[in-house]
């Protein structure tokens, strides 16, 4: 009888686990697929192309949190597992590094490593999705990529996740300390940026290091937490303080073409003249 009360009692408590990680997985996928649309709208309104970078990482976010609530409603399995791990772990901190070149480096310079990230993405994802597998996925048990995979997806995450995440958290705190100093906060002179707000700004910009920082400690949590309500709580609050940096970064800053239609008729009419 005991035994039979205590097999009830894992079940249940592994059942109420499955629950609270799919519901955190959730909500990560529900921000996430705010995140996508609200750059969506601002690049189709601006067609800036550090806002079509950024909507393209939120929306590998959103397919990586989709992935993971998927699986930890329904079980894993090897194709969930490859979409998350490929939209999670390979592709979408790149892709939001992406936008940080085009707003502190400038757009040619963004351009010749776009085009160098959509070869490199597309040949991350013909690895990632036909990659041999070392043994089986258990439905009931988060997957870890050491197990399951050789070393060139692992080395695709490493380098696609962990060197723009630098880039990314160095580039925010940079920006925000040269708004402190009421300096340009992009890195070459051709590239300016009207700042209407400079606290502001600088407060985004540290939120956006914050944010990308939460995502990458998914792995010091997982001791603590377990992989799967590491990874559940890491994507929630990582995307959430990245929204929120982006909601107060982009409020507070104006392009050049975007500050010249805001000056004065007479004045305008006296430059185009």
């Amino acid at each position: 009888m005991s035994f039979a009360y205590s097999i009830t009692e894992i079940v249940a408590a592994q059942s109420a686990h499955n629950e609270l990680n799919s519901a955190l997985a959730g909500a990560a996928t529900l921000i996430a697929c705010a995140f996508t649309l609200s750059t969506l709208d601002r690049w189709l309104r601006r067609r800036q192309p550090h806002e079509l970078a950024w909507t393209i990482a939120m929306a590998l976010f959103a397919v990586g949190s989709g992935a993971l609530w998927w699986a930890e409603s329904s079980g894993w399995n090897l194709m969930a597992f490859r979409v998350f791990f490929l939209a999670g772990a390979v592709l979408n901190v790149a892709w939001l590094a992406l936008g940080t070149v085009y707003l502190l480096i400038g757009v040619r310079a963004g351009d010749v490593s776009r085009t160098w990230l959509v070869w490199l993405s597309g040949f991350a994802t013909g690895v990632v999705l036909i990659a041999p597998t070392k043994s089986q996925i258990v439905s009931t048990e988060f997957p870890a990529g050491r197990e399951i995979f050789g070393a060139a997806p692992r080395i695709l995450a490493a380098v696609g996740s962990g060197v723009p995440a630098m880039f990314i958290i160095v580039g925010a705190l940079w920006s925000a300390w040269r708004v402190v100093r009421k300096q340009n906060p992009a890195a070459t002179k051709s590239l300016t940026r009207t700042v209407t707000s400079a606290k502001r700004l600088a407060g985004g910009n540290v939120l956006i290091a914050v944010g990308t920082l939460v995502l990458s400690a998914s792995g010091t949590l997982a001791g603590r937490l377990g992989q799967d309500r590491a990874f559940a709580i890491t994507l929630l609050c990582g995307v959430s303080i990245l929204f929120s940096g982006f909601l107060v970064a982009s409020n507070s800053t104006l392009s050049a073409s975007s500050a010249t239609k805001r000056l004065h008729p007479k004045l305008l009419q006296a430059i185009n003249q």
